[in-house]
């Protein structure tokens, strides 16, 4: 979806952002406002409730929500004489969305983006849900519906609205209140590995049935397992998820990179966009399963993942853009997908007879999309077979066999380049360049690689020079040359982790001192010295419903599990006992 910044239409507030996904919405006809003051004295002072709406650039659903209701004059004038309306972006404002995906969960059991949140002047929510179609289907309610039913209550039952939300802010702040109730020790560890060891599709690789992610904490700590313990098991689980994504459509054969999930068990259709953090966190453990086997397979699919980042998502000032849409020309997926016609229209006959082979590439097609659109013809590029295993039933040489792979598909890569390319959300977010630079630096010292070394002290100045305030705080997000937003734990957190990767590659102190002066910051106006662990927001962040602990992993590793290895390898490395201490606390 591209920013329709050329057009007739009115703007709204939203014009005045630096948020790709929010200058997304500028031309709505809803009078959208961003998180800020002016919208909740507005709420209380014409006495409506908040529509809030969560979600970022490159998300597919959001996409179908605004063209399907927020571009839409109905649905506009309900929001606008019924709600305040707020728009937000859930990665440039991570604080405000984990606080009202926390209520979604607990409302419906479920979340996701886009993320519809109903609330009190006085961010007190007291409904929830994700999409939303306009009208009612798919056994959903529509929104117009919802809208006119919530506004409806709201002026007869506003007790029982407040009520709710009153009883859903308790659940969610004694959820905060996680205390351990066991010293840790191995058997947490033992117990964890049954339970993935249960989990473990044995036919496909991964974890559970579908949809599939990557979840690559957890091939971390199958790869620790295997090396504390020298159980073969998990070694196996950890190579077999990761040669079956590799395999899949999950993984973008001709331009490389991993796509965000698979929508099946056997990671053949993809939810098309690509995240930054993906790449990063998905290279580092291929690079440390490199360390652990010595297969050059992995070595080369890391690098062909940094080649994608470096080529696609790199800026020239030395920072890395955030992601990629599943979307182009306002079709999922159509970017990645071919026909047997292109094929053997851009191929010699023997050539493309062999990529139809490779990539199970059908007359017919062999995928269709979330919106039913472009099936029949249309195929996702995978393979069920390795190239190697390939060149051997072809009895070729496998030097040979990829030399000429390579030939192809750099054929198919520069046809694919000349379509309309997915939208790029180019902002910059500390957080994320903080994984990428970890990854960049262990993949500079295992593959004695010195174009990555570079790129990774051109991303530490890019940081330091843009993204430190002048009372030296870490900020969240930079683009077009503005740098705004106060930094959170994950900020601080993963680029503690990149320094001390890249303080280990290179052993230059000044970077360790780097990382010491932020981890001070974190222990000053993180620390919760209550109950142990960080908050997510700094003490001198915004105030908000409550102060959060994230303390789970999910697409992205916690910050404060991140920040317990920090202090554990910062304690070692300069034997300062109290960093252990405090790892301890948690």
């Amino acid at each position: 979806m591209d920013n329709n910044l050329e057009t007739n239409k009115k703007p709204n507030r939203l014009i005045n952002e630096s948020s790709p996904y929010l200058l997304q919405h500028a031309y709505n006809p809803v009078n959208w406002f961003s998180w800020c003051r002016e919208a909740f004295e507005k709420a209380k002072k014409e006495d409506k409730p908040i529509f809030l709406s969560i979600g970022y650039s490159t998300c597919h659903w959001c996409h179908v929500m605004a063209h399907e209701s927020f571009e839409n004059e109905e649905v506009a004038q309900i929001l606008n004489q019924n709600y305040i309306a707020i728009k937000v972006d859930r990665e440039e404002r991570p604080d405000i969305d984990k606080i009202y995906m926390n209520i979604c969960q607990i409302m419906t059991g479920s979340g996701g983006w886009p993320l519809t949140i109903f609330m009190t002047p006085n961010m007190e929510p007291f409904f929830a849900g994700t999409y939303f179609p306009r009208t009612s289907k798919y056994r959903r309610i529509g929104l117009i519906e919802l809208l006119l039913k919530i506004s409806e209550i709201w002026k007869i039952k506003r007790k029982e609205i407040i009520g709710t939300s009153k009883e859903l802010i308790k659940i969610l702040k004694k959820e905060q209140l996680v205390s351990r109730t066991e010293d840790l020790n191995e058997g947490i560890f033992h117990k964890a590995f049954d339970i993935l060891s249960n989990l473990f599709d044995k036919k496909n690789g991964g974890f559970g049935d579908m949809p599939k992610f990557p979840n690559p904490q957890i091939l971390g700590f199958l790869l620790r397992y295997w090396k504390r313990y020298k159980n073969k098991n998990a070694l196996y689980m950890v190579e077999k998820t990761l040669k079956a994504m590799y395999l899949g459509g999950i993984y973008d054969h001709i331009g490389f990179g991993f796509h965000r999930y698979s929508i099946d068990a056997n990671w053949r259709v993809p939810h098309f966009e690509k995240m930054i953090y993906d790449q990063a966190l998905i290279a580092n453990i291929l690079i440390e399963l490199y360390q652990a086997t010595g297969n050059e397979h992995y070595e080369k699919i890391a690098k062909e993942i940094i080649i994608y980042i470096i080529r696609e998502m790199h800026m020239p000032d030395g920072g890395f853009y955030s992601a990629e849409d599943a979307d182009s020309e306002g079709i999922e997926g159509k970017f990645y997908l071919w026909t047997e016609k292109e094929i053997q229209n851009i191929s010699e006959e023997k050539d493309a007879e062999l990529i139809i082979k490779i990539f199970n590439i059908k007359k017919n097609g062999n995928f269709s999309n979330s919106t039913g659109k472009m099936n029949g013809v249309n195929n996702i590029l995978y393979q069920t077979k390795s190239l190697k295993e390939i060149s051997t039933e072809l009895n070729i040489e496998f030097n040979k066999f990829n030399l000429w792979f390579e030939r192809v598909r750099n054929i198919l890569f520069n046809y694919r380049n000349k379509r309309v390319h997915p939208y790029k959300d180019d902002k910059i977010l500390t957080d994320w360049n903080g994984l990428v630079l970890a990854m960049l630096a262990k993949a500079a010292r295992v593959f004695n690689e010195p174009e990555y070394l570079k790129l990774s002290e051109s991303l530490i100045r890019f940081i330091y020079v843009n993204l430190i305030s002048k009372n030296g705080r870490l900020l969240h997000r930079y683009r077009n040359g503005k740098s705004e937003i106060l930094g959170n734990l994950n900020d601080y957190a993963f680029m503690i982790w990149g320094l001390i990767e890249f303080f280990e590659t290179t052993f230059n102190s000044e970077y360790l001192e780097k990382a010491l002066n932020l981890n001070k910051i974190l222990i000053e106006h993180f620390w919760n010295n209550i109950h142990g662990g960080f908050y997510f927001i700094s003490d001198e962040g915004e105030k908000l419903l409550i102060r959060q602990k994230d303390i789970y992993d999910g697409a992205i590793p916690s910050g404060n599990s991140v920040s317990i290895l920090n202090l554990l390898r910062l304690g070692k490395i300069l034997m300062r006992p109290e960093f252990e201490n405090m790892g301890k606390k948690y």
